[in-house]
């Protein structure tokens, strides 16, 4: 990808925890100087004034292209889920190579390289799903691929394809701890959901309204007591993912007041939408919203935003799981599928940071661009080891830059929608910004809403654990 010199100036940067009006100066892919009335010989100047320029967003939970545990893939290629994330004002996401029981973790690794190096706009890093815990995967298979730049290890608690016991959860946070590695985990309690989905099928209760029934709040709160004492024993740091609910964020706080050394998210989903949606009167328009965690009350919301502003959360990300609203998709076992019959997720990389940013610009939460910048790229990009190369606009880190217009009135729509899904999950909401120009590592990859590269442009990029938390 051919990199040019740009001058941005007159924008109103955010930059090491400043918010002012001053010049950016790229070159060779970096950031070379940021200061006040600065000049040079360059490609192009861009005139910025009137406009919000921020570091690029770093999308740190995204599925793309990626095998279910049910074995549907993902209804996003790498082409066209990266697209969406760059037309949202992200230039960095971290999807998942999703290993099951019986694969090789090194070939699955190989093959969803050759995936994302085929389709991805935008730089890459990944997580590693192991539910195939051997002796092989966890002694021989992790060492190699956290060797080679891989370090970062996703596990469930729950799903019948997917969980893997505490037993098997503390062997693995040993051996991420001996080898340099992060570990996000996806808690609920499994036998909670289960014993909850059959009471609730033998009952007749099949509306998709019932799927936020079937993922009790108190299955949240049991295994994040259980992950934070896991973490804490063994004295390896922990990423939570997608915190849903008020009595989860209670235990998230808990933890943290005890000392102990762990990282919690929710997702736009949660802080956005509320469990009426999936009360539909078409049924089947209910599926939309089904995604696990699912999303809960207006009470849990408001204290997830709560949980923001104290910082108890550290990030925010879109949880981007996007399934197709037709039988390829939400409906791929029946047209009239039971709530348990649904795949689970939502689509988001296109529209977490415009809605965020829109709540922070109309101060309708007590968080500042700051702490925007903060939550969507600089947190992650530190949690998972790629500052200060990404996450921050700063000397020397890649010149990856989202210009932003903050003057609009946009209604989001189906008719916006890149990625897979064919539905738009916030269709209907209005925000005041959105991305005008998206420049990755010194070039512009999305111009006035227009995708400017092609497919497999983007980088890998190695990690390791990070010196920054």
């Amino acid at each position: 990808m051919p990199s040019q010199k740009l001058l941005i100036k007159y924008g109103t940067v955010a930059h090491s925890n400043n918010l002012e009006p001053i010049d950016i100066l790229i070159s060779d892919q970096k950031i070379v100087n940021i200061g006040k009335n600065l000049s040079d010989k360059v490609d192009r100047v861009i005139n910025a004034k009137g406009k919000l320029v921020l570091p690029g967003g770093v999308d740190s939970h995204c599925h793309i292209e990626q095998k279910s545990a049910s074995g549907l893939v993902n209804s996003d290629t790498f082409y066209t889920g990266t697209s969406a994330a760059a037309l949202g004002g992200n230039t960095t996401v971290i999807p998942f190579a999703a290993q099951y029981d019986g694969d090789s973790l090194l070939e699955v690794v190989d093959r969803y390289h050759n995936l994302a190096n085929k389709g991805s706009i935008v730089d890459y890093s990944m997580h590693m799903i192991i539910a195939g815990p051997t002796d092989n995967v966890i002694k021989k298979e992790l060492p190699k691929l956290i060797l080679s730049g891989h370090s970062s290890i996703k596990l469930f608690m729950t799903y019948d394809r997917l969980r893997i016991d505490d037993e098997n959860i503390l062997e693995i946070l040993k051996q991420a701890r001996k080898c340099g590695a992060m570990v996000s985990v996806h808690a609920e309690n499994h036998e909670m959901i289960t014993n909850k989905v059959k009471e609730l099928l033998e009952d007749g209760c099949y509306h998709p309204k019932y799927h936020t029934d079937s993922h009790p709040v108190e299955g949240e709160v049991d295994a994040f007591r259980r992950i934070i004492q896991m973490s804490d024993e063994t004295k390896q740091p922990v990423m939570i993912f997608h915190v849903s609910s008020e009595q989860g964020l209670n235990e998230i706080r808990s933890g943290k007041s005890r000392g102990v050394k762990f990282f919690a998210e929710t997702c736009t989903q949660y802080l956005t939408l509320n469990s009426h949606l999936l009360d539909q009167e078409q049924i089947n328009d209910g599926a939309k919203w089904i995604c696990s965690p699912p999303i809960r009350s207006i009470n849990d919301s408001e204290a997830l935003w709560k949980g923001l502003e104290d910082r108890t959360l550290d990030l925010v990300t879109s949880d981007h799981a996007p399934y197709s609203f037709d039988n390829k998709g939400k409906f791929f076992k029946d047209n009239s599928p039971n709530f348990k019959e649904i795949p689970n997720g939502i689509p988001g990389l296109h529209w977490r940071l415009p809605i965020l940013l829109d709540r922070v610009l109309n101060k309708q939460c007590n968080l500042d661009i700051s702490d925007f910048v903060r939550m969507t790229s600089t947190m992650p990009a530190k949690v998972y080891g790629l500052y200060p190369h990404k996450g921050e606009i700063k000397i020397g880190s890649d010149a990856d830059i989202v210009i932003w217009d903050t003057d609009l009135n946009i209604t989001l729509s189906d008719d916006m929608v890149v990625d897979g899904s064919k539905y738009n999950p916030y269709s209907g909401m209005k925000v005041s910004c959105w991305p005008n120009e998206v420049i990755l590592r010194g070039t512009t990859i999305v111009k006035d809403n227009i995708i400017k590269t092609e497919a497999g442009t983007g980088q890998f990029l190695s990690t390791k654990l990070s010196e920054y938390i």
